[in-house]
């Protein structure tokens, strides 16, 4: 390790104090009874264990004095923080026989609370009850006793000293209205803050600043910010420090741009302090608001505002996330205050986020020759980016480095051990460092013996967030229920980011109705679980639910923030709802009126493109500024699906013009415009450029396309003997395409060694199934027809119900295979009787209905679920009003053609998004030149 960790410092550490560490001290009294010398502030000795009870309180003032200079220092301590130094100050004052008074034991309790050891808490307590009835029965002592068992989350102790209270006044409530705060339980607190109010005691600022902090901490902002509006008719100002609560909380909760919202209200009626800085400053970083994060750090030298260490900490985190690490250690080297090890550990960060290892082991020797010790933070670092970096050997030999110094591995250091190794995919070992949380003996065996596991460090939140994620990736639906099962019985599930996770898994491996029942289960509703909620049914092509839950979001005075946009846009292009596109174009204009970020332009371009409004798609592509890669794609693949490939190659020839570096996904969009133009030279030619020119190697993705294209235009040999050459396993994906060029050239021959291969690599996906059994049913071979389709039955494969979404006014209308329970069914079906019968009047002449059994079939027949869309459309719509659909399956030739003939029977612009292609029929005729 000595290349990666540095040896354990020369000098010996300080003693410890010894009123807190020593073996013979057990409580805050004398340590020792036998004679020790102490001097006193005027330079004698003094004998202790000689020192007469009757003959101290014979003389108070004498003990008044010996109390003075320790009470002095103690308080020194206590407003420093320095919570150790205080209570070993109070040992020794209690060692040469000085008694605290009702003013000196609250700041004794306070640090005891702040040193955060129960033993001292219990020991300080039982002073003040011997103390006799000037310290028992004190109300600054007793609301002193309250709040350091609120601080050591002692909810029970704390209620239990608030009921021995005489007179229990407004900071007494305060402090237990705190610890349930703290324990994340708001509704316990806010029921207290209203018994309060009806026992006589109004609330003052801090009562209020404390019950919004705790519904804030939660990530329960809407609750937080509603207690805004009370306190002010109830005649409270909230003050900066309500701001800075709710700024606080959405930070703890990840939600920087609720904070970002809140701060700038904010400035318009309070000027930001020390504290609001430090606080919003994570935001800025969170979401890459460099300019933002400049202005605040501008506003702290023109308002001669200290940059002090959490304001210089906060700075440091801020730049080096953005990337600007220049300004980052300048940031270090101007702070002035003698900087601590939040500092310190931030300057490693740096260093490691810079990928600067050399130099972030060089600032943890810095950092001890400055006089202080790493703690566990700065060892948490370190673990994180070596699991991150796939380096996991380093990673475990740095929790055994930390044992060597005297140190104890937490939750955290585990919670980034597991987040590295899931970032760097190694999977199995992010597992089974989890199953080391939970005490399985085969992961301590393996990995972990360096580690006491006689008392297992217990997942927290966070550590179920990771391990959820990882399930959800690799599509692990049973361990996943695991985990669940896990987290409701150590109570994990009110942590908003489990619930959410929760949702996300179930929605992820296709079960939205327990991603639905997780999230009604979750009492605290934020933007984060109704994004994964929304995400769950936009993933299961349920759009038009995602959509109607949008509305209900809305309602229940939730504001919608980026992803939700995002996902109601995706959610209005799968279901070619414009009209809601634009209203939420609309919103996007005034919610970021200074310009909205690339990836909602992107959104934007991809919803309109979906509904059919190329001419929309492209204005908001010139109108976004700058321009990054993602975009000029985003613009593209709405050509792509407009069947406009010149439309894509010209934009190349533009990207080419304006030095932006194309990346992997701008050449298969090329590709794949190649396909669609049949330009097969063209398409070699931008293939071998990809690396000769730009530098970009061909992915498994790029010669899929290649694939395609040689298989469309018939080189089913030549695609073949390319795939033989590809210095990559070919995947599923690969093999589809194969087949399906063999179902389009009849190939029978190539055909069954692609449904060989595809079978091995995905043996139950229906689809393919489907497309070798029509390429037997192309040949005329019945018999081998039916035996694929009874193979499918005895894996128990089923194919998926076909499904179309007709957009009209504010609603969506579903329609289902086999469905008949729409309330217009009747009429429906008699629009589509009455439209076959003037298709055969005026000698139309169906196209062939896909083959699926040796059967005549009555070409007018094919009840496809697009049908009934447009026959609703063309009962319940304005004559001059697009039909707009879109639908989950290819659409069949049959339909295709009828679809045709009625928008010119019709006179009607009918528009259909199959998944595949976006299709315009006007006046008998298709977009997609009836190839798709």
């Amino acid at each position: 390790m000595a290349a990666t960790m540095p040896p354990p410092p020369s000098r010996s550490p300080p003693p410890p104090p010894r009123a807190i560490f020593s073996p013979r001290c057990t409580s805050l009294q004398t340590p020792s009874t036998q004679p020790q010398h102490r001097y006193l502030p005027d330079g004698g000795p003094q004998r202790q264990g000689h020192v007469s009870p009757r003959r101290a309180r014979a003389r108070p003032p004498r003990e008044r004095d010996l109390a003075a200079p320790y009470a002095r220092e103690i308080g020194a301590c206590v407003r420093a923080r320095r919570w150790g130094a205080a209570c070993e100050a109070f040992a020794s004052m209690r060692a040469v026989g000085a008694a605290p008074d009702r003013f000196l034991l609250p700041q004794v309790l306070r640090a005891c609370a702040g040193l955060g050891s129960p033993r001292l808490a219990a020991a300080a307590h039982a002073l003040a009850a011997k103390g006799g009835a000037a310290l028992a029965e004190d109300p600054v002592v007793g609301n002193a006793i309250v709040a350091m068992y609120a601080a050591l989350g002692d909810v029970a102790s704390a209620r239990a000293a608030f009921a021995s209270l005489p007179d229990r006044d407004v900071v007494a409530w305060t402090a237990l209205i705190g610890a349930h705060a703290d324990a994340g339980e708001p509704d316990e607190a806010f029921d207290l803050f209203e018994e309060m109010q009806e026992s006589g005691v109004r609330p003052d600022l801090i009562s209020w600043n404390t019950l919004v902090s705790g519904f804030a901490r939660i990530g329960d902002i809407g609750a937080a910010l509603h207690l805004f509006d009370e306190m002010r008719l109830r005649g409270v100002e909230p003050g900066v420090n309500s701001w800075n609560c709710v700024i606080s909380g959405c930070v703890q909760n990840a939600l920087y741009e609720e904070a970002m919202g809140i701060f700038q209200e904010m400035c318009e009626s309070k000027r930001p302090d020390s504290v609001t800085v430090a606080s919003i400053l994570p935001a800025c970083a969170g979401l890459q608001a460099l300019r933002i994060g400049k202005q605040l750090h501008s506003y702290v030298l023109r308002h001669g505002i200290k940059l002090n260490v959490y304001i210089g900490a906060s700075l440091i985190s801020m730049y080096s996330e953005c990337g600007e690490f220049d300004y980052a250690r300048v940031v270090f080297s101007t702070i002035e205050e003698e900087k601590n090890a939040t500092v310190w550990n931030e300057l490693i960060q740096l260093y490691i986020r810079e990928g600067r290892m050399d130099k972030a082991w060089e600032a943890f020797n810095l950092m001890q020759e400055d006089g202080l010790e790493p703690d566990i933070v700065t060892y948490n670092s370190f673990i994180a980016e070596y699991a991150r970096a796939g380096q996991k050997e380093q990673a475990y030999e740095l929790f055994s480095g930390i044992v060597d110094m005297g140190l104890k591995p937490n939750v955290v250091s585990m919670n980034a051990l597991i987040c590295g190794l899931y970032q760097h995919g190694l999977y199995t070992d992010a597992l089974e460092a989890f199953r080391y949380m939970q005490g399985s003996s085969d992961a301590k065996a393996k990995a972990w013996r360096f580690l006491d596991n006689s008392s297992p460090i217990q997942p927290t939140g966070t550590t179920i967030t990771s391990v959820l994620s990882l399930l959800t990736d690799l599509k692990l639906d049973r361990l996943g229920k695991e985990v669940h099962c896990y987290a409701l019985k150590n109570g994990l599930t009110s942590n908003i980011f489990v619930s959410s996770k929760l949702v996300d898994l179930y929605g992820k491996i296709g079960d939205v109705t327990s991603a639905a029942n997780v999230f009604q289960k979750i009492g605290n509703k934020n933007v984060v679980t109704w994004n994964s909620l929304l995400a769950a049914y936009k993933h299961n092509k349920k759009a038009e639910v995602a959509l109607k839950l949008f509305s209900e979001m809305l309602e229940s005075n939730l504001h919608p923030n980026l992803v939700t946009v995002q996902i109601a846009l995706l959610s209005c292009g799968m279901t070619m709802a414009l009209g809601y596109g634009r209203e939420l174009h609309s919103y996007i204009t005034k919610s970021w009126p200074g310009g909205f970020p690339a990836t909602l332009a992107c959104a934007l371009m991809d919803m309109y493109g979906k509904c059919g409004n190329i001419e929309d798609a492209r204005l908001v592509f010139e109108c976004t500024v700058p321009k990054d890669i993602t975009v000029w794609n985003t613009m593209m693949s709405c050509y792509l699906l407009h069947r406009m490939p010149m439309g894509v190659i010209d934009l190349f020839d533009c990207l080419e013009q304006s030095n932006i570096q194309p990346d992997p996904i701008t050449f298969i969009l090329l590709l794949s415009a190649c396909k669609q133009e049949g330009l097969l030279e063209e398409a070699r030619g931008y293939f071998n450029n990809m690396e000769d020119v730009y530098g970009i190697k061909p992915t498994l993705k790029h010669y899929t396309c290649m694939v395609d294209i040689m298989g469309s235009a018939g080189l089913l040999a030549e695609s073949l003997t390319l795939i033989q050459e590809m210095p990559v396993e070919p995947d599923a994906c690969l093999w589809s395409t194969v087949l399906k060029a063999c179902k389009l050239h009849s190939n029978l021959e190539v055909g069954e060694k692609a449904a060989k291969a595809l079978f091995k690599v995905e043996p139950n996906n229906t689809s393919n199934y489907m497309v070798f059994s029509n390429i037997y049913a192309d040949t005329g071979l019945w018999d081998s027809t039916e035996a694929v389709r009874d193979a499918m039955t005895e894996q128990g494969l089923h194919v998926e119900k076909q499904c179309s979404w007709l957009y009209h006014g504010t609603a969506v209308h579903p329609f289902e295979a086999g469905d008949l329970s729409h309330p217009a069914i009747d009429v429906i079906l008699s629009t589509w009787k009455d439209l076959t019968t003037r298709m055969e009047q005026s000698g139309y002449s169906p196209r062939d209905i896909e083959p699926y059994c040796n059967v005549e079939a009555d070409p007018f027949s094919c009840h496809h679920t697009e049908k009934f869309a447009v026959c609703y459309g063309l009962i319940s719509m304005n004559d001059n009003e697009p039909i707009r659909i879109s639908k989950n399956f290819r659409m069949c030739m049959e339909c295709h053609s009828s679809i045709k003939f009625i928008s010119r029977d019709k006179n009607r612009q009918i528009l259909v998004s199959d998944g595949c292609t976006y299709h315009r029929f006007k006046d008998g005729t298709c977009s997609c030149g009836d190839a798709w």
